[in-house]
């Protein structure tokens, strides 16, 4: 179950009407679409209200479902596990807490909540529907480690993490299209693909295009919608940057095109301590389009990028730093050629879609049998 396509832009999808209730199916699967509060993803009020509104949505059209063998949510956003948790109740079946990230504790760090008095209800909230889950699947081994020290049980934890689905995201040659759309005459391509956020620090990518505004033959790439993407191309027009494009977000096919003509990718967050539990999933994209990566996350993601020989790290939000390995790598194609074909040897022994899928599918298996 799940809303009307919308993210990030509060806008319906082509083809999508917000109805009270809509079946569809894709690949097999058997989805229903819930009416929705359609808002953009920046401005708090707006966002928890979008959150609130598919949770009563969510567990009054579970009402319409026949029983089902258990109820898997996802957080974030928090709501969605909220309402996982009351469906289970109702439907007398087990509830399995799918952690994608630590939220509320994300939410303070980005600073779209202070610490005050409903955060600290949200988070025992958060506590209560992990013990009651029967499993909980994490997303990273920090994860694990941080809801252990929480006291959960470490025997219901089980880590999954993102993967790539290597039959679509593979080394491919340059489109010919998207490189005349974007003016490229042989430039170095140091592009940043995702959400623009408060979580990613994007306005230091501009204040390292500014650093190199000078230097020829570097074009930078900001591709993406979200709640900072204002500021970013606000920024880009107030420094009267030229070598810098802040684009729309792209489909999850054209963002293979984008991957293509990148010779560097740029994997940023802010320099806080959660984020060295993250792991950005853009890393395995990546990886299987055999790209290197420029990693300004520290934690299990430079864990990943190091031990996969695919890229390097800098600190984050060290914009010195980032410009100096830009300038440095542009120099050394022959090197992010050996670095993207690591990474893709690397998705393909350990983050292969498939497998991770089946270990997920046989860990539901595993509890519907109990």
């Amino acid at each position: 179950m799940t809303n009307h396509p919308n993210h990030p832009n509060g806008v319906l999808y082509p083809g999508y009407k917000n109805r009270w209730l809509t079946k569809e199916e894709r690949d097999g699967v058997h989805v229903l679409r819930v009416k929705t509060y359609l808002a953009p993803n920046a401005g708090f009020v707006r966002r928890i209200l979008n959150y609130f509104f598919f949770m009563i949505a969510a567990v009054v059209a579970s009402l319409s479902v026949r029983k089902p063998d258990l109820v898997v949510a996802t957080s974030p956003q928090f709501f969605c596990a909220v309402a996982g948790y009351l469906v289970s109740r109702l439907k007398r079946r087990p509830f399995i807490f799918e952690l994608r990230d630590l939220w509320p504790e994300s939410i303070t760090t980005v600073g779209a909540m202070r610490p005050s008095l409903p955060v600290r209800y949200l988070e025992k909230l958060e506590l209560f529907l992990y013990r009651k889950s029967v499993r909980v699947v994490a997303l990273t081994e920090a994860f694990k480690k941080n809801l252990i020290s929480r006291g959960i049980p470490s025997s219901k934890i089980d880590v999954i993490t993102n993967a790539v689905d290597l039959s679509f995201f593979n080394p491919p040659s340059r489109p010919p299209d998207l490189v005349r759309t974007l003016g490229l005459n042989g430039e170095f391509v140091a592009s940043y693909i995702g959400t623009v956020g408060m979580a990613h620090a994007v306005e230091r990518i501009i204040e390292a295009a500014e650093k190199l505004q000078t230097h020829q033959g570097i074009l930078f790439l900001v591709v993406g919608e979200g709640a900072r993407k204002k500021k970013a191309e606000e920024m880009v027009t107030r420094k009267g940057l030229l070598n810098i494009k802040v684009l729309p977000g792209v489909s999850k096919e054209q963002v293979r095109d984008y991957y293509a003509v990148t010779d560097l990718n740029l994997v940023t967050l802010r320099n806080t301590p959660l984020f060295r539990t993250v792991i950005p999933s853009k890393i395995f994209e990546i990886m299987g389009m055999g790209r290197p990566i420029l990693c300004a996350v520290d934690g299990e993601c430079r864990k990943i990028v190091e031990e996969a020989g695919c890229g390097v790290f800098v600190e984050p939000e060290n914009v010195e730093q980032m410009v100096e390995t830009i300038l440095d790598l542009k120099q050394k194609r022959g090197v992010l050629e050996t670095m993207g074909k690591n990474g893709r040897s690397f998705v393909e022994r350990f983050y292969n879609r498939d497998v991770l899928a089946e270990k997920y599918l046989g860990l539901l298996k595993e509890v519907a049998a109990e």
